[in-house]
């Protein structure tokens, strides 16, 4: 006994069975119903879809004895033949294999002349019109534009962009579109119903995902999953057959990757080495996921869209959302979509892709760049001006010294930053360093001239303890707020532990990180007192200039040069531009050229 597959069996027999293509269906109904029923049509879009279907109804709605009607019994002959594919009137030819021009006159152009036998329409089905050659487009012009008032041409392409203009514009072109996973799922549980299969919802969804918009892939892969789990599929049955990638090991990837475990990552990377999963197809899964919540993220409302977040899926997506941001997003979209190209030539794809999630780990660590965007927007004009270091002395603490002012050189900074007129640019103002949390000073300090050297170590800290409790400090500011470590703490110049007090210092045009260390002075000083069990005031102060200090110890260079150049850094750091990028990159200005404007 003969087995009709699924897709066979539950081929669509009218325009209402058609899923998921309204826009083409609604507009035949209407056509036919009205009357206005062209000679020639084009039905383009991608494999499994219903092209060749609909052109089949589309036949019956013409040909049918109540006909043409845009409802078509099902039981007369014609129906019932053309359905069949029997029908003497309804000629299916493949173009692929009648490319020539003499097929092309002998099956098509030389019975144009010749009534139907029986039917009303002499109906010509053409699928792979698109493999046909230009001279039998050619040949086809004029019947396509005139044809007898009995004859009607149906034609089904996946590629429409190769139909000549000259075919197309002769005939209503219908674009069929691929099929959304919910109404290919829907399908499938009727079919799943109707059978007596028993199915979960995750293997449906499953199935359905892996069609890619095609319902006919879809019923061909359940057919495929039932012959191996029989009336009872789950989805191991489904990703065992067809091969997939479970949701699960998509989701464990991604926690591990927001828990930053390295170790974990290793270790699913092996689990799916050892399931058998194509490394690629884990890779394409991954970045698919990736998508889904950056849309999530970007519009929460999706949530209903089961294309975007099935709904056995919310609890864990909504878990998983708060943890990425969309810059970390953004840069996994790209670090999946770069392994997947790697594995494909790869000796060992393995290596790419555990490689790849480490980069992904990796990558999570650096600071959003609209954290950045927003510290930087607190020192617009029209934001209140955060205090400044000179200004805002403490008074809860006697025992703090006042902070210094922290300005840039006092002498020349007024009358140039109002008087230039000629364009200066600071040259290699920005030279980003991966400077580790505690930047080593720039300059060795000059020993104390009559001190004895015993007495130029640290004033009161010892070492040992000193370094381990700075280390802690630091952590406990990285883990307590990232942005802010990244884009002041790490920025500072130096920090220095002392008796009493933790000093930071930074360059004269670190203004925007020192004013953030005194916002920020109470929370500093009540962590360190955890850490250190003891009161610690925080300052920030400022380190002199590196170039002013070399240009002043510059034996070639006189005194109206070290003047100039000084002038010009000054002019420098009052630009708003030069602040900006050093308030982002751990930068400062080592030298400053000035370029003459062009007469």
């Amino acid at each position: 006994m003969s087995y009709t597959v699924i897709a066979r069996r539950w081929r669509p027999q009218k325009l209402d069975e058609v899923i998921g293509q309204r826009a083409v269906t609604q507009t035949l109904r209407n056509a036919m119903s009205s009357g206005r029923v062209a000679q020639a049509f084009v039905f383009a879009g991608p494999r499994g879809v219903g092209k060749t279907t609909t052109a089949r109804i589309l036949a019956r709605m013409l040909n049918c004895a109540n006909g043409p009607t845009a409802d078509p019994c099902g039981t007369c002959d014609p129906c019932r033949e053309i359905a069949e594919g029997r029908d003497m009137d309804v000629l299916e030819i493949d173009a692929a294999t009648h490319t020539g021009i003499d097929n092309v006159r002998e099956v098509i152009i030389s019975g144009l002349a010749i009534v139907p036998v029986r039917d009303k329409y002499k109906i010509f089905i053409i699928d792979e019109v698109h493999q046909l050659s230009a001279s039998s487009f050619n040949a086809l012009l004029k019947s396509i534009e005139e044809p007898p008032p009995h004859v009607t041409f149906i034609m089904a392409t996946t590629a429409l962009d190769k139909i000549p203009e000259t075919i197309a514009s002769r005939s209503q072109v219908f674009e069929f579109k691929t099929i959304s996973s919910r109404a290919i799922g829907d399908q499938l549980k009727k079919i799943a119903v109707a059978d007596g299969i028993t199915a979960s919802d995750e293997a449906i969804a499953l199935v359905a995902r892996a069609a890619e918009g095609s319902m006919r892939d879809a019923e061909t892969a359940f057919d495929q999953v039932l012959a191996f789990a029989g009336n009872t599929v789950g989805v191991e049955d489904v990703a065992t057959v067809l091969g997939l990638v479970g949701r699960d090991l998509l989701f464990d990837v991604l926690t591990a990757v927001a828990d930053e475990n390295g170790a974990a990552a290793f270790e699913l990377a092996g689990r799916a080495v050892e399931a058998g999963y194509d490394l690629r197809l884990l890779c394409r899964e991954l970045a698919r996921l990736v998508r889904d919540l950056l849309v999530l993220s970007i519009d929460e409302t999706r949530f209903t869209d089961t294309d975007i977040a099935p709904e056995q899926d919310h609890e864990r997506l909504k878990l998983l959302l708060p943890r990425f941001s969309r810059e970390d997003l953004l840069r996994a979209f790209d670090v999946l979509a770069r392994a997947e190209s790697e594995i494909k030539g790869a000796a060992e794809p393995r290596y790419h892709l555990e490689m790849a999630l480490l980069r992904w780990i990796h990558l999570r660590k650096l600071t959003p760049l609209s954290d950045l965007i927003e510290q930087l927007q607190g020192r617009s004009p029209a934001a209140a001006p955060p205090p400044r270091v000179a200004a805002a002395p403490p008074t809860h603490r006697q025992s703090a010294p006042a902070p210094p002012p922290f300005s840039a050189p006092s002498a020349a900074a007024p009358s140039v930053a109002a008087s230039s007129s000629s364009a200066t640019v600071a040259r290699r103002v920005v030279r980003e360093t991966s400077r580790p949390p505690i930047a080593p000073p720039r300059s060795t300090p000059p020993p104390p001239a009559v001190a004895p050297e015993r007495s130029a170590a640290p004033p009161s800290q010892p070492a040992g303890a000193g370094g381990s409790v700075k280390d802690t400090y630091l952590e406990e500011i990285r883990k307590a707020r990232g942005a802010f470590y990244g884009s002041v703490v790490a920025q500072a110049q130096r920090i220095e532990f002392e008796s009493d007090r933790i000093v930071f210092r930074f360059t004269d045009a670190q203004k925007f990180q020192a004013d953030q260390v005194w916002q920020n002075k109470d929370w500093l000083e009540k962590l360190a007192l955890q850490v250190a069990g003891r009161r610690l005031a925080v300052a920030a102060e400022s380190v002199r200039a590196e170039t002013s200090a070399r240009a002043a110890t510059s034996p070639g260079a006189s005194a109206d040069q070290v003047k100039q150049e000084a002038s010009l850094k000054a002019e420098a750091l009052a630009s708003p531009t030069v602040q900006a990028l050093l308030g982002i990159f751990a930068a400062d200005i080592t030298d400053v050229t000035e370029l003459k404007k062009k007469s």
